[in-house]
């Protein structure tokens, strides 16, 4: 309404201004003289300016019959474009702007105005190779996915632009969750450009997280081939997709070419762990016991993690406690001062009943790197060595509260994981787990402080018999009714426990 009545009043205006000044061009004395042939004009101001504005309009025309003429000679010398060209010139410049502005109102995050633009560059230039690609971009910004899509199967048609449209249609695909057309579509647009690098990382992504383990590691092939990964990354890629093609390598029915590939896993990536403790599980799935010691060996010397040694416990399963200790002792000799080392023999210890050894062991692992883990060891300890109760419920309440230790943590989003994966069960993102401990301080829950009653109960019931009631009610926890609250006389028996 504003914009149509400010347009009124410009027309006004504008009409005001020129009926002003053809009054002042009237009242003006004096004139223009042309002769002509012997004959004299004399024009007045006002004549002049009128006369002025046909001359410029015939010297227009005259140039646009000129140019007329000329593509008209053209096309009779043989160029059967010249004519279409002259016509069409008019159209192709309105297009062409119209593109131009499109495109920068697409930059500017302009969806609808950008969509306008494409529609109107779309109806002058009648190129679909030019515009079809800025329709469906500008409709996908303005939310309009249906007109998006049709602009990217019309981009099928031409094998110029065909790729631009398997690739457009996968992103949609992706958006909307449909993985398996998504990988599809990705297959064909890495047939079309083998080269294109965002177009491997989500073939490979969606791959492995189908488990089509044997299209994974062709694709990584084909990044190792066109230079798009370097080969050091490559070889552990590929053993990580040779070890997830071989996980149940354990199992009863495992084939023979699972354990192949659990072997070969590891010996593309010695040091990946998963691969080395489930080549030894191969191993020993055929009666080789010496192999899997060796290399579960070579993995632990530069990594130390629980897994190899529960591969390596693996290898004598029926030995006693202390001849397990003794078997360990050279897997501890590699790496003797490794956090995971001290806290594995401090446990084969406690099972051994060993406690001074295993108290050696840990040292003082419980105040340089307290975890959940070391504390519950050091708990054992106290309890084997007959320490009162109150030191073992104190090692227990700091382990319910302490941080878990080194995990499986995606380096991508963060995200904690029980167990290794190839692809992380958050962000789907394709070999970016690592053992390590959290980045983020891991906060105890509300909950923890009602566990421990629980754990003083379990190690308070074998003295129940000479505990008196006073003594119970030292360490008892007050028990929240059905609504949270805690009634006043728990309240004021509630004591903090050493």
């Amino acid at each position: 309404m504003l914009w149509s009545l400010l347009k009124i009043l410009v027309f006004v205006a504008i009409v005001a201004l020129l009926a002003f000044g053809a009054g002042l061009l009237m009242e003006t004395a004096g004139g223009v003289q042309i002769t002509v042939a012997g004959t004299e004009y004399t024009l007045s101001a006002l004549q002049s300016v009128i006369a002025l504005g046909v001359l410029v309009v015939a010297l227009w025309l005259f140039l646009k019959l000129l140019s007329l003429l000329v593509a008209t000679l053209r096309f009779l010398n043989g160029d059967e474009t010249a004519l279409s060209r002259y016509w069409d010139k008019g159209r192709e410049r309105k297009g062409y702007r119209a593109l131009s502005e499109g495109l920068m109102a697409l930059a500017s995050g302009e969806g609808r105005l950008a969509l306008a633009k494409a529609a109107r560059a779309e109806k002058y230039l009648q190129n679909p190779e030019l515009t079809d690609l800025l329709v469906a971009q500008a409709a996908e910004m303005s939310g309009d996915t249906h007109k998006a899509a049709d602009a990217y199967k019309r981009l099928l048609s031409n094998q110029q632009t065909r790729f631009v449209g398997v690739r457009g249609i996968m992103k949609q695909k992706l958006s909307q969750g449909d993985t398996d057309t998504a990988r599809q579509l990705a297959e064909k647009a890495l047939a079309l450009r083998p080269k294109h690098e965002e177009v491997q990382d989500t073939l490979l992504r969606l791959q492995a997280q189908a488990e089509d383990w044997a299209g994974a590691r062709k694709t990584l092939s084909t990044k190792l081939k066109t230079g798009t990964l370097p080969r050091d990354v490559y070889k552990r890629r590929d053993a990580v997709l040779a070890l997830s093609a071989s996980k149940g390598v354990i199992d009863e029915n495992a084939t023979i070419e699972q354990r192949e590939q659990a072997i070969e896993a590891n010996r593309l990536s010695p040091d990946l762990v998963p691969a080395a403790a489930m080549a030894a599980r191969a191993y020993l799935a055929k009666g080789k016991k010496r192999p899997a010691v060796r290399l579960l060996k070579k993995t632990w010397q530069s990594q130390p993690h629980p897994d190899l040694a529960h591969a390596f416990a693996e290898v004598e399963p029926d030995e006693s406690a202390a001849e397990r200790v003794a078997r360990f002792d050279q897997l501890a000799r590699l790496n003797p001062q490794d956090d995971e080392t001290r806290l594995v023999m401090a446990e084969l210890n406690i099972v051994a009943e060993d406690f001074p050894e295993a108290r050696r062991w840990l040292s003082d692992l419980t105040e340089r790197a307290p975890d959940a883990r070391a504390l519950t060891l050091m708990a054992a300890i106290e309890r084997g060595e007959g320490a009162d109760d109150k030191v073992v419920q104190g090692w227990l309440a700091r382990a319910l509260t302490a941080p878990r230790g080194p995990q499986w943590v995606c380096s991508n989003c963060n995200h904690i994981h029980a167990e290794w994966e190839p692809v992380c069960e958050h962000c789907t993102s394709f070999d970016t787990l690592s053992w390590k401990r959290p980045e983020t301080p891991e906060v105890a829950s509300h909950a923890a402080a009602y566990m421990l009653p629980l754990i003083t109960g379990v190690l308070g019931s074998k003295q129940a018999d000479t505990a008196d009631d006073a003594e119970e009610a030292d360490f008892a926890e007050p028990v929240p009714d059905a609504e949270g609250d805690v009634e006043p006389e728990q309240q004021d028996a509630v004591k903090e426990p050493n």
